[in-house]
């Protein structure tokens, strides 16, 4: 279902586009994030065990630049994940107000063991696309995420 809004056809085209866009996302999101309940992990718990596991220990800030989150955010869910046991922060040696969050053992072994079953989802889901459209789209939504003057600016690669 699109726009019920009455506008120019520019308008009307952008609002049917950011709906379908959003709905897109939204629906993945949501069948992917079954995943994640059954695991008792959040959608940001994850993305931090994932950030973790493939880039090394990173400063709070550092995890809240990559996943497009505010420092109070980052900060609850890794005292939530602390709490669990599966991170803990490392206070820096030359500058005693660092910390890195590290991946505990129990917080590696977690996040390895279940990332190929949620990589095999996201493919899954993904797949109805072929390697040419999924190619299109990271081309558009890149185009859009980068839109010069936007106030928060996410890293594509």
């Amino acid at each position: 279902m699109g726009t019920h809004y009455k506008g120019s056809k520019k308008e009307v085209s952008a609002l049917n586009t950011y709906i379908k866009l959003t709905r897109a996302a939204n629906s993945v999101s949501a069948r992917i994030g079954t995943l994640l309940t059954r695991k008792k992990l959040t959608e940001s718990q994850f993305n931090i065990l994932d950030a973790l596991l493939h880039l090394g220990p990173l400063s709070q800030k550092q995890l809240g630049d990559k996943l497009l989150k505010s420092g109070g955010n980052i900060t609850m869910v890794v005292d939530n994940l602390e709490k669990q046991g599966l991170v803990k922060r490392v206070r820096g040696e030359n500058d005693r107000r660092y910390f890195a969050i590290h991946l505990t053992k129990q917080g590696k072994n977690l996040i390895e063991r279940f990332f190929p079953e949620y990589l095999s989802a996201v493919v899954k889901e993904i797949s109805l696309l072929n390697e040419d459209e999924q190619a299109e789209l990271q081309r558009m939504c890149k185009l859009i995420g980068l839109k010069t003057g936007s106030p928060l600016m996410v890293e594509y690669k």
